[in-house]
């Protein structure tokens, strides 16, 4: 039995734009489903929820924007998280962060493994540093919301997350280098995507020619991502 597709979530159009403009070539299972879920906890897991009761997906990324909480890290650098947690006491570890870590240094990109804290607001100052402390390298809005919608549908699905960092403690977003980081870190995100699609077949058991190229082994026919309405 073939695989099914990858099903990609984001919160926000750029993200979803981004995603879509990348190298999707090689993808097994069919198209790739792209999926803006809107930003926050309760749109994402209620969007998820949606796209999961359909069931037809082989695997699920959450890929779009993040922050840094802790130093030395730069706006474009990806950090993967090995686990995911929110503030309510809720932990979803993630035993394939290492395969999308390799992959996406593969492809060239400055990428680090750790925790995620999902939290319910913009996170400024010394809430960074109080979280970093604790353990997190990124925060999101979003993540944990879709990994409980995932645990409760489908728990054996492959699953990974990802955030491009767009600001950092030394550099919050509404300053001044906003702008250009945010252009970096689009960047970034669109050149992950021949990582999201290794990633993939090393999930689905697929093989490829080298384990973790940026470059796919086989040309595939239909391979431009679909948005899930």
């Amino acid at each position: 039995m073939s695989p099914a597709p990858l099903l990609v979530v984001c919160a926000l159009g750029p993200e979803v734009w981004a995603l879509r403009g990348g190298d999707w070539t090689g993808a097994v299972g069919g198209s790739p489903v792209l999926a803006r879920t809107g930003m926050g906890r309760a749109r994402a897991r209620r969007s998820v929820a949606n796209l999961l009761a359909r069931d037809g997906y082989g695997a699920l990324v959450v890929a779009g924007f993040g922050a840094a909480v802790g130093p030395g890290v730069r706006p474009g650098d990806v950090i993967v998280a090995d686990a995911v947690r929110d503030g309510e006491g809720g932990h979803h570890p993630l035993d394939s962060a290492a395969p999308l870590a390799d992959a996406l240094r593969a492809c060239g990109l400055t990428t680090r493994l750790g925790l995620h804290h999902t939290a319910d607001h913009v996170v400024r100052g010394f809430e960074r540093r109080a979280l970093y402390a604790q353990g997190a390298l990124a925060v999101d809005m979003e993540a944990a919301a879709v990994l409980a919608a995932r645990a409760e549908l489908r728990p054996a699905l492959p699953t990974a997350v990802l955030r491009v960092v767009v600001d950092t403690p030394e550099r919050e977003l509404l300053r001044p280098g906003t702008l250009p980081a945010g252009l970096h870190a689009w960047r970034a995100l669109r050149a992950a995507v021949p990582a999201l699609v290794a990633w993939h077949r090393h999930a689905v058991s697929v093989p490829s020619v080298t384990p973790f190229t940026a470059s796919a082994p086989e040309p595939q026919p239909s391979t431009l991502p679909q948005e899930a309405s």
